[in-house]
């Protein structure tokens, strides 16, 4: 900015303060409010009487006709879209299929803290990736990362071991469903810059939708729900509500703060875990958990560009 533009921007600040202050601050709720609302998603996807996949693809196929708008509002094109672009989008689809496929199975055994927090491991595995495709050695607080996340992942996985195999196992699931996102992100990071994130993730859920009813056939479970409040509020908050703040919100913050916002969903998850389902973090718990948590926070400061979140975690 040249210095012209510097004193005018300081003349005019005492005026304009009180009007960009609450701006700031309702892009902050924003910010906070689509955290905490994609935290309330495990909780929801347990109290669905479908099975975890079915309870997937309702939330993503009751989305579908608000992405059209979202897209439209936003300007983003629906068609004309290269074959390249589709075989890309499809690809994607199948990796953003498995990972909700994935986390939704592993939220229904795991405690909803750690389910949380293994889903968004997305950023870690983005962090893994730039460094294998540099190929370089990470620096300063990329190593304080990686050995949080490695330190925190240990703790986490050796006390759902201790509780049951199944909680450990959930761990895993969850674990892969942050891996497959990483794999969504990065096979249409491209695309995004194109085409928007709207207009993408309309085609990824058009593709993922049947991918996902045909996998919960084929695991035999319930699909039409016999009550439709859970799966309801999953598809708002989480869709539209979560999905909406952040859109609205993540462009505005560097990525230190989108990653510290980030924490208040395993800390919310948790919360109802505790409070619902009666899952007690012991100290060790808590420890594993601001580990892998500080690790989140350094992966997402240390991008470049934070892509758009297109499920529950933030992605």
């Amino acid at each position: 900015m040249d210095s012209n533009a510097g004193l005018k921007a300081k003349l005019v600040a005492p005026n304009n303060a009180p009007r960009r202050a609450p701006h700031r601050a309702l892009l902050l709720a924003a910010l906070l409010g689509g955290n905490i609302a994609l935290a309330m998603g495990p909780w929801l996807v347990r109290l669905a009487d479908t099975g975890p996949v079915s309870a997937a693809f309702w939330r993503l196929f009751l989305a579908l006709p608000f992405l059209v708008v979202f897209a439209w509002v936003a300007g983003q094109r629906l068609g004309g879209m290269p074959r390249r672009t589709l075989v890309l989008v499809a690809i994607g689809a199948l990796a953003f299929a498995g990972d909700l496929a994935s986390w939704h199975i592993g939220i229904g055994m795991t405690r909803l803290g750690n389910a949380t927090l293994f889903g968004n491991a997305g950023s870690i595995i983005l962090l893994f990736w730039g460094f294998i495709i540099a190929r370089m050695l990470p620096r300063g607080a990329e190593w304080l990362a990686i050995i949080c996340a490695l330190g925190g992942a240990a703790i986490l996985l050796g006390r759902s071991l201790e509780i049951s195999t199944q909680t450990f196992v959930g761990d895993l699931f969850c674990l892969t469903a942050g891996v497959l996102y990483a794999v969504y992100l990065l096979t249409l990071q491209g695309e995004r810059a194109r085409f928007g994130a709207w207009s993408l993730l309309t085609w990824v859920s058009i593709f993922a939708c049947p991918v996902l009813l045909t996998l919960a056939l084929a695991l035999g479970e319930p699909v039409w729900p016999t009550d439709w409040t859970p799966i309801l509020i999953l598809f708002v908050t989480s869709q539209l509500i979560g999905q909406g703040l952040l859109v609205y919100s993540l462009g505005h913050f560097p990525p230190l703060v989108i990653g510290l916002a980030l924490l208040t969903q395993p800390a919310v998850a948790a919360m109802i875990g505790y409070a619902r389902f009666g899952e007690v973090l012991m100290p060790l718990d808590v420890v594993g958990m601001v580990l892998l948590g500080s690790a989140l926070v350094v992966a997402r400061a240390t991008r470049n560009e934070a892509a758009p979140s297109s499920k529950p975690k933030g992605d």
